[in-house]
């Protein structure tokens, strides 16, 4: 998770189990005005197998549609899902198991906002990116005519604008929300998690890692300046917060 850097050094903010495995949350979005509702990438989700569930140490007594409820929403209430990419963590949740077992779209009424160069990507794997990229969680979307292709930067529904990145995957893309003269902007694996605010924490998953590092370092002075809520994809602890410049260092102020 932290690429290059020592584990002497992010062992301090992300201390790793007796497998070297670090807790991380998967935390989709939810964004709407009680007419519309859309949501923003939707986890893991229930069809990963329990191989890999071990592997990950999956813990599953709270998700999504538990998250739903606390809202009185259920899943055919989403009306649009996008996708930040195509990775398992964050598109496992986009479909489910149908009455026969064959996976199905997850939201029975909701489009799907996809970019279509990371879908290219993710149905066209390479070695480095195959284990990543499991084509059961996005092909039945299309298959069934419900995906949007993005091709572009741009809004994709009134105040929510994809924000092309790279650096993790070559199209992968943040959200920004605009609100009442606010911002809040989903990174999703940007910075997957606070710790990795410090520039040379990167991934050791980014496929581009110095287009992580040039958008990650021109997105912070541009957070900082125009006082971006940063929601947090991955981290356990902070769900959202605000990169303040104080003493010459870039430092987080938790708003949840």
């Amino acid at each position: 998770m932290f690429g290059v850097v020592p584990k002497t050094l992010w062992e301090r903010s992300a201390p790793p189990d007796s497998r070297n495995r670090i807790r991380l949350a998967t935390r989709p979005w939810l964004v709407g005005d009680g007419r519309r509702w859309i949501l923003i990438d939707a986890g893991v989700g229930d069809k990963l197998d329990p191989k890999l569930a071990d592997i990950f140490s999956l813990d599953r007594r709270r998700h999504l549609d538990h998250a739903l409820a606390d809202h009185g929403l259920v899943a055919d209430d989403i009306d649009l899902v996008i996708a930040s990419h195509l990775h398992f963590d964050h598109a496992g949740g986009f479909t489910g198991r149908g009455a026969d077992g064959r996976p199905v779209p997850r939201f029975a009424r909701a489009r799907y906002s996809v970019r279509r160069g990371e879908y290219d990507d993710a149905t066209h794997p390479h070695e480095r990116n195959r284990a990543s990229y499991l084509p059961e969680n996005f092909v039945p979307l299309v298959e069934a005519g419900r995906v949007d292709f993005v091709e572009q930067d741009g809004e994709v529904a009134p105040g929510v604008r994809l924000r092309r990145t790279g650096g993790h995957t070559m199209h992968h893309q943040i959200v920004q929300i605009e609100s009442d003269g606010k911002v809040a902007v989903f990174i999703a694996d940007l910075m997957p998690t606070a710790a990795h605010l410090p520039l040379a924490y990167i991934m050791g998953y980014d496929l581009y890692p110095m287009d992580t590092l040039a958008f990650k370092r021109a997105f912070v002075d541009e957070a900082v300046a125009n006082e971006y809520l940063i929601l947090f994809e991955h981290d356990p602890e902070i769900a959202a917060g605000y990169f303040r410049r104080r003493d010459g260092r870039i430092v987080i102020e938790r708003a949840l």
